[in-house]
């Protein structure tokens, strides 16, 4: 997969500086949406082996609007904190909200789940598979930004052979956090349902 180098510039925050970059994909790519955007948060020099790595997808329920209903927002928080600590890594943030299904898709499924059904089922009763997610694109990120083997911060199976089939060497690090009791069903079906490490 190709991806394009569109900016980059230094963002401060909170943890220190990270150079902030954003991609592009060309245009008219198959299942993606043209002009699509996906950030890189870069610290300290990420070519070469062992590069602290978190591929997170947005959410923007949980990190803009503060939803207690997942643990994205801890994750990511949690993530650039370990990456300041270490004085180097990559956070790789990718469009892909609600696993995939898109923001109106997630909220449905959110209405599914007050019925009853988990977040699995209510996905997979919308008519989509549990997980939609993509990550060559994370890969093609990576690649370009020169890294190549990664300490990937995740607990997800598909996540780690999504980026081996890529071509990249990924050694995982487990990556809980802290889970708030409108949370704990989501983190349960994670586990039970898409294999979650941990």
């Amino acid at each position: 997969m190709d991806v394009v180098r569109y900016s980059e510039a230094r963002l401060p925050t909170p943890r220190g500086e990270f150079r902030l970059v954003v991609y592009r994909l060309p245009d008219r790519m198959p299942g993606f949406a043209d002009g699509e955007e996906h950030v890189a948060m870069v610290m300290g020099d990420v070519s070469g082996d062992d590069v602290l790595t978190r591929v997170h997808s947005s959410c923007f329920t949980g990190e803009v609007l503060g939803s207690l209903r997942c643990d994205c927002r801890d994750q990511l928080d949690a993530a650039l904190a370990r990456i300041a600590a270490e004085g180097r890594g990559v956070l790789v943030y990718l469009v892909q909200e609600g696993r995939g299904i898109g923001l109106g898709n997630k909220v449905r499924a959110y209405a599914l789940q007050d019925e009853g059904v988990d977040t699995v089922e209510a996905n997979l009763k919308l008519g989509f598979d549990a997980d939609l997610r993509s990550y060559d694109l994370a890969a093609a990120i990576l690649r370009d930004l020169g890294a190549s083997t990664v300490r990937l911060m995740t607990n997800n199976p598909a996540k780690i052979a999504g980026l081996e089939r890529a071509g990249l060497t990924v050694k995982a690090e487990p990556h809980w956090v802290g889970v708030t009791e409108h949370a704990a069903d989501y983190v349960l079906a994670k586990k039970s349902k898409m294999g979650h490490l941990g």
